[in-house]
């Protein structure tokens, strides 16, 4: 694989991982973090302390606070910021010169205010730029450690697709393509609301019987509204569904699981939010899910019950009563 210049945008833990597997394959990596004195300590201690703490940094690493010039010197864009930040810094590079560059979202979410995936944002903004995503059960931690891990590079277009996936493709790092790119987009993004009531499931003490049915049907709910934005329905059966969603939902490391859990011990949405620094994107994502809903008329009823706790104030015990209680039905509905 030719070396290529690569700007990682975003010094989040997992933006920080990529950049330093594709240091590994042999590419000249800049990344950029939004924040100026943290970028200066991380160039002093090289270690990423907030978000990945515990793994040293490659004396190759280039890290950089100022956008442009790393955008410019590159070949190859990833975007690894929070999705309701993705307009936001999307906008600092809008009228550069992005021709022949590829750009790859590697984040999860839905934004807010527009209902838009990661690439649909990229392209509002940037215009007719060549997209991808690269997605799937990914926790940081293990990635940096170089535990075997798979995952899946999607794109409309096949060969950007193939492309990403020369990119990241090592021997602890498999890469499968995808062209279904709605699917691989929704499965990553809506998991992480069914990863909240399985942390609930957690929090208030419940078993494996509980997760399971959870993430079983979970899944299903994932697909309902998948279908119906266009994606496929084996796509989330695959890495970046059904694989994604078992890795957050019982990791220990599972940011959004952990927001579950604490939620069902009794703490309140807002107390446990403030109290980290991490972002849970399944609380914006559950927004942005169960107003997808209305907008579609699907029923979701495990994302429904994860919003009204979240944001409706609802009893979780009471958000599991009526699930359980709800109308009989055949299971292939």
């Amino acid at each position: 694989m030719q070396t290529k210049k690569i700007a990682v945008i975003g010094d989040g833990g997992w933006g920080t991982t990529l950049a330093m597997l594709l240091v590994s394959n042999g590419h000249k990596v800049s990344m950029w973090g939004a924040f100026p004195n943290y970028i200066r300590q991380m160039e002093k201690t090289r270690q990423n302390d907030k978000f990945l703490p515990g793994i040293n940094l490659p004396d190759s690493l280039e890290l950089a606070s100022e956008i442009v010039p790393v955008v410019n010197g590159s070949e190859v864009v990833i975007t690894a910021v929070p999705s309701q930040h993705m307009r936001e810094v999307m906008n600092k590079l809008k009228g550069l010169d992005l021709k022949g560059k590829l750009i790859v979202s590697v984040s999860k979410g839905i934004e807010k205010q527009s209902l838009m995936r990661m690439s649909e944002i990229i392209t509002d903004v940037l215009g007719n730029v060549k997209t991808g995503v690269l997605s799937g059960p990914t926790i940081s931690y293990e990635v940096a450690r170089g535990l075997p891990t798979t995952v899946v590079a999607a794109s409309e277009d096949e060969a950007a697709a193939r492309q990403i996936q020369d990119l990241f493709m090592s021997d602890s790092f498999r890469i499968y393509t995808n062209t279904d790119i709605i699917g691989v987009e929704l499965g990553g993004s809506l998991k992480n609301v069914i990863a909240i009531a399985a942390g609930i499931s957690d929090g208030l003490g419940f078993g494996v019987n509980t997760k399971s049915g959870l993430l079983v049907r979970g899944i299903v709910e994932i697909s309902r509204l998948g279908i119906a934005l266009g994606a496929k329905s084996d796509t989330f059966y695959g890495i970046s569904g059904l694989g994604d969603l078992v890795t957050t939902c019982v990791s220990s490391h599972g940011r959004n699981r952990w927001f579950g859990e604490e939620i069902g011990k009794g703490r309140a949405s807002r107390d446990i939010l403030g109290s980290t620094e991490m972002v849970i994107e399944g609380v914006d994502t559950a927004k942005s899910c169960h107003e997808l809903c209305i907008k579609n008329g699907i029923e979701m009823p495990i994302a429904n019950e994860v919003y009204s706790v979240i944001f409706e104030g609802k009893d979780p015990l009471t958000a599991v009563k009526n699930l359980m209680t709800r109308k009989k039905k055949s299971e292939d509905r």
